[in-house]
C-alpha cells in the first residue's frame, strides 16, 4: 500500500463510517449520511462536513467508483495466462493492452509465483466469450503461453463488506 499512486489521506474516524456506510447503501445522501453518523455512532457533522469529505477522498482515490452490472446479466470467467519468452519483447505489449482495454474486462492483475496475469472478464453470454478468445488467440497467440479460462458459474458474493473498512485507519 506505499506505492506512489497511494492516496495522500489523513482519516479521520468520520472518514471510515462514511466508507462503511457507502459500503452498504452507495446510493446514501449526505444528509442520510450525517444524520446515520449522528444516530449510529453519535458523531454530530452536517450534511456540508460530510459531502466535503467524501468529495476529498473521492478527488484523492481513496476509494473507486465503478459502474458493475447485477452479475445475473453476465458471464464471469477468469483468464489466467503467461507470455511466451520466445516472443515476449516483441508482442506483450499489445496483448497486455488487449486485455487490460477490452471492454469485457472487469478486473486485471499480475499475481506472483509464476508470474501468471490474470483478468476477471464478463461477457454476455459464452459465445461471446469464446469469439474473444478466439480472435484474441489470433491476434496474440504467438506470445501468450498456457492461457487458462475458467468458467465462473455462480457468483455467491459480489460485494465490499463494511466491516473490512475498519482495517483502513488501522482500527481492527
Amino acid at each position: 500500500m506505499n506505492s506512489p499512486d497511494a492516496p495522500d489521506w489523513e482519516f479521520k474516524e468520520r472518514d471510515v463510517l462514511v466508507l462503511r456506510e457507502l459500503s452498504r447503501d452507495p446510493q446514501l445522501s449526505s444528509r442520510d449520511l450525517a444524520r446515520i453518523l449522528e444516530e449510529k455512532y453519535g458523531i454530530d457533522v452536517s450534511h456540508v462536513t460530510v459531502s466535503e469529505s467524501i468529495r476529498g477522498m473521492r478527488e484523492e482515490g481513496v476509494f473507486r467508483e465503478a459502474i458493475i452490472p447485477n452479475e445475473e446479466y453476465f458471464y464471469f470467467a477468469l483468464f489466467e495466462f503467461k507470455f511466451n519468452p520466445e516472443n515476449f519483447e516483441s508482442g506483450w505489449r499489445d496483448a497486455m493492452e488487449c486485455i487490460r482495454d477490452s471492454p469485457n474486462t472487469l478486473f486485471y492483475f499480475l499475481s506472483d509465483g509464476e508470474y501468471q496475469w490474470k483478468a476477471v472478464m464478463m461477457f454476455p453470454s459464452r459465445d461471446a466469450q469464446s469469439r474473444w478468445i478466439h480472435e484474441f488467440y489470433k491476434e496474440h497467440g504467438d506470445v501468450v503461453d498456457n492461457l487458462r479460462n475458467s468458467v465462473v458459474t455462480n457468483v455467491l458474493k459480489f460485494r465490499t463488506d463494511p466491516e473490512i473498512l475498519t482495517e483502513i485507519n488501522g482500527g481492527g
